[in-house]
């Protein structure tokens, strides 16, 4: 028969065993390297295999930067839509899988499809509830006191309104991009219910930039996917250095280019001054109809023509196809006395 140890020997083995410190065995970690011959001060770090990180930082911080961009593009030209002011900014720029990013939307939602032109693929701009609702309620002349958030998907006249704000931001990113390539953005489909949309495989590595939209006491979310294997072709002209050789060569021509088009589209008021003379509160008081002004100018002197109340060039009054006109002789020099 065996022993059978009693309590005391239980407990004396047990205090032994707590007082005996742990033997732990110690693994030699060996690097093999094809290069580098001193692999002392080599800093190894983990890697997970299922988050591949297949853009760097610099050019990470290129995207950053570029939607940065974009951002105050949007919000601006969502400010002049909605006759209020409305904050656009960048609060994250990260890389993922798409499942990831997928089962972190809500539904209902609204994902829209987009369509680069000139990339293969497609990217996805999704619009939190939160913010989509209070730009309707905007839009059809509402206050957004006291506003309901229904938990259903968008109608139809809702999605049309709301795509109005969509292309919006597809034209602000088209102008962002310009600096790296020209590029086009069209929506291809828009869906309620995120998981039934699969652009790549779940496992796939896309870059997501989060937004955040403020319109007075109400804010929201816009995420914009993009799966890398969309902007593997111009991932070359993201780094730092070309980032800022295009951003000095390319962005000033296409900004002249812009305001310029702008400026020869916008209306300015002109009008003809014959002469100029003063008098007094007292006479303008009492003038009547068919006085005569009298003054120092002669009339064979030509008129000025007044642009926006700038005098710029000297006209002489005449008749085009039987109404009044001007005809500019030559414009006012700093010596002309006028």
């Amino acid at each position: 028969m065996p022993d059978v140890l009693d309590q005391s020997s239980i407990d004396a083995l047990l205090a032994a065993a707590d007082s005996t410190p742990a033997v732990v065995e110690s693994r030699e970690v060996r690097i093999v390297s094809r290069h580098r011959k001193d692999l002392t001060n080599v800093e190894v770090r983990p890697y997970d295999f299922k988050r591949p990180e297949r853009v760097s930082k610099d050019q990470m911080r290129a995207l950053q930067t570029l939607h940065e961009a974009f951002g105050r593009n949007f919000g601006a030209a969502l400010s002049g839509f909605l006759r209020t002011i409305v904050e656009v900014r960048v609060a994250t720029c990260e890389q993922m899988t798409y499942g990831e990013f997928i089962s972190g939307l809500p539904n209902p939602t609204s994902f829209n499809l987009v369509k680069p032109a000139g990339l293969e693929g497609q990217i996805c701009l999704e619009v939190s509830p939160l913010i989509i609702y209070p730009i309707i309620d905007r839009l059809l002349g509402g206050t957004n006191q006291d506003l309901f958030i229904p938990q259903r998907p968008m109608t139809l006249i809702e999605t049309r309104l709301i795509g109005k704000m969509v292309d919006r931001s597809l034209q602000a990113m088209s102008e962002a991009w310009a600096g790296i390539k020209a590029i086009s953005f069209s929506v291809a489909a828009t869906e309620s219910n995120p998981q039934l949309v699969q652009i790549v495989p779940p496992n796939e590595v896309v870059v997501v930039v989060g937004f955040e939209l403020k319109m007075s006491n109400r804010a929201g979310t816009m995420n914009l996917c993009i799966p890398y294997n969309v902007i593997e072709p111009v991932m070359q002209d993201l780094t730092s250095q070309s980032w800022f050789s295009t951003s000095k060569g390319v962005q000033p021509r296409v900004v002249r280019k812009t305001i310029e088009h702008a400026l020869s589209q916008a209306a300015v008021h002109v009008h003809g001054v014959l002469a100029e003379t003063t008098i007094t509160l007292g006479d303008l008081h009492a003038m009547q109809p068919g006085d005569v002004l009298t003054t120092d100018k002669p009339t064979n002197l030509p008129m000025v023509f007044a642009v926006e109340g700038e005098k710029k060039f000297f006209a002489h009054l005449g008749q085009f196809k039987g109404k009044r006109a001007l005809r500019i002789t030559r414009p006012i020099g700093r010596e002309d006395r006028c």
